[in-house]
């Protein structure tokens, strides 16, 4: 009797577990931000295809973490993380800055280089099997936005894949500081896919790697999480300059006077 009541607890905390994964693929996939407002109950249960029970239980998970706030009568509403609403003051001037000048994405990228390896190679110790569902969700909404022309949306869909490793790490100091930055490097990654993404010799390499450092936090292998964030992050710093240096070359030839007719 009791392995059945502890059974079907455990039942229906993985339900909730989906159904909170399935949610935030949702509000990514969407390009929902802060402030609006999620479908209606009945109308989330039936595209999502999950009970309602097990939905309002994802609700509160995400609710939880900031990521949701219900009110009252009116609904539920996307929220900006509490470090993200800390934190997005202080950056917010710098986003214009980052924005205009893509030199500033190589800076950014330094950013991640040192903290998506530390948060990969913790997130192998520590993901709950919560975490894991929600990274699996969050991989697979990043798969399903390619192609649909919505670089923002892809954009979206891939900084919530790389944070939902960062929760996964259980280091509060680092999730704050990723969902502080949560902005800026969502503005880094829109820039970067804009030309990775639309290159067909780097967006098969950058899909291995995602799923590559997907795979290694599954696997609870640390070091494999690690060297997986941090070589990701080299290639789009790589390609990132080899592709500038392209488009370089080709201003500069496009300034070159016409060859003169031969007589």
């Amino acid at each position: 009797m009791h392995a059945k009541i502890g059974q079907t607890k455990q039942q229906g905390a993985r339900a909730s577990d989906r159904a909170a994964a399935q949610l935030q693929a949702l509000i990514a996939r969407r390009g929902l931000q802060p402030g609006d407002r999620l479908p209606a109950e009945r109308t989330l249960a039936l595209e999502l295809s999950v009970s309602r029970p097990a939905l309002r239980e994802g609700i509160a998970r995400l609710a939880s973490q900031g990521l949701l706030v219900s009110r009252g009568g009116g609904g539920t509403f996307v929220q900006a993380p509490a470090a993200e609403r800390g934190m997005g003051a202080t950056l917010a001037p710098y986003l214009p800055l980052f924005q205009d000048d893509p030199e500033y994405r190589f800076d950014v990228l330094e950013i991640r280089h040192a903290l998506e390896g530390a948060t990969a190679w913790h997130a192998a110790q520590r993901a709950t099997d919560a975490d894991r569902a929600r990274i699996v969700a969050a991989f697979e909404a990043m798969l399903a936005a390619h192609g649909h022309d919505d670089p923002a949306g892809e954009a979206r869909a891939d900084a919530a894949f790389h944070l939902s490793i960062a929760e996964a790490s259980h280091n509060l100091v680092l999730l704050q500081v990723m969902r502080g930055l949560f902005e800026l490097l969502q503005s880094n990654i829109s820039q970067n896919r804009e030309k990775l993404y639309t290159s067909p010799r780097t967006f098969e390499p950058l899909s291995v790697q995602h799923r590559e450092m997907m795979d290694a936090v599954l696997a609870g292998d640390p070091e494999r999480a690690r060297n997986a964030a941090q070589d990701h992050v080299e290639f789009v710093h790589g390609s990132l300059k080899s592709l500038d240096e392209d488009e370089a070359r080709r201003a500069r030839a496009s300034r070159l006077p016409p060859h003169p007719a031969r007589p």
